[in-house]
């Protein structure tokens, strides 16, 4: 127990720790995703930095996704793989502070290119006339330099209010990187803890609404695909629009799940679990589901 929180100086990352056996199972696999991300993320980025044939607002959304994927990824799997393999699980608090920031800052980015990338295939198929001018090269700059400056202060205003609140329940967090609802779980003051939970519901407020964009834009491109004459361009469009609707749907479920399920709901291996959903799964197979069905980044590729 603690008197306070300037008594803390680490938190130990518990997760996946409860056996030899499963840490060196969970280093192979969080390698392997790792590598696998790393490896397709890059390779979209530099394909679409390279190929001046790729430089439409589609592409650039898609680059912006692809480097948020690779900082997210990044920000929380190296400390677990090395921890995995070298049983130690401590991370210290500047430590702790800056993934966390990290991870919201990328977090609330990452929704921007998916929010964008469902408008872009909107415009694209139910206006096409209108295209160049909803989606000019300088309102995707706009529209980019505002997603990235207010995931930054968002991020500031979640961590700067996390890290205020004392702590003296321990420091033993039940995660594989520093979650807000883990941290909060140790805090000592309830009206600390209420102030930051009130922050998650109006952050859960605003990712609905986008999701829900999300989900109008892609109904009214199935509505118009429907009208195609061709099936192989119905087929087309399905396949692509459908498991961009998937990844979405898991990213934001599983993110709303983590930190707005009630205590009652609680398990060793699902706060981890569902942790891996979205900060792991998207960063790996956004690549595959992003570029399987793209002709044209193939051939850059």
């Amino acid at each position: 127990q603690m008197s306070n929180g300037s008594s803390v100086t680490q938190f130990l990352l518990l997760a996946f720790a409860d056996r030899r056996e499963l840490q060196l199972l969970t280093f192979w696999l969080f390698l392997g995703i790792y590598l696998a991300a790393l490896l397709g993320n890059s390779l979209i980025i530099t394909a679409l930095a390279c190929d001046h044939r790729l430089h439409t607002p589609m592409y650039f959304f898609l680059l912006n996704l692809s480097l948020v994927d690779l900082g997210s990824i990044s920000t929380t799997l190296p400390k677990a793989i090395a921890g995995s393999l070298w049983d130690n699980r401590a991370i210290s608090y500047t430590g702790c502070s800056a993934q966390l920031f990290m991870l919201v800052f990328l977090v609330v980015a990452e929704y921007f290119p998916l929010t964008v990338m469902a408008y872009d295939r909107y415009v694209a198929i139910c206006k096409p006339l209108h295209y160049r001018t909803l989606l000019g090269s300088i309102a995707c700059v706009h529209m980019a330099a505002a997603a990235w400056g207010s995931a930054f202060l968002y991020a500031v205003l979640h961590t700067a209010n996390t890290f205020s609140i004392p702590i003296c329940r321990g420091n033993a967090i039940n995660q594989f990187f520093c979650e807000i609802p883990h941290i909060l779980k140790l805090s000592c003051s309830d009206s600390d803890y209420l102030r930051e939970v009130g922050l998650i519901v109006v952050s859960a407020c605003l990712a609905l609404w986008c999701f829900l964009f999300i989900v109008v834009s892609y109904v009214r491109i199935m509505r118009a695909v429907l009208r195609i004459p061709s099936e192989q361009g119905r087929h087309k469009a399905f396949s692509t629009c459908l498991p961009h609707m998937v990844v979405v749907s898991l990213y934001v479920s599983t993110i709303m799940f983590a930190h707005l399920k009630p205590p009652s709901i609680s398990s060793p291996f699902l706060a981890p679990v569902v942790a891996v959903l979205y900060s792991v799964v998207p960063p790996a197979v956004n690549p595959l589901i992003y570029s399987m069905r793209n002709q044209e980044l193939k051939d850059a590729l």
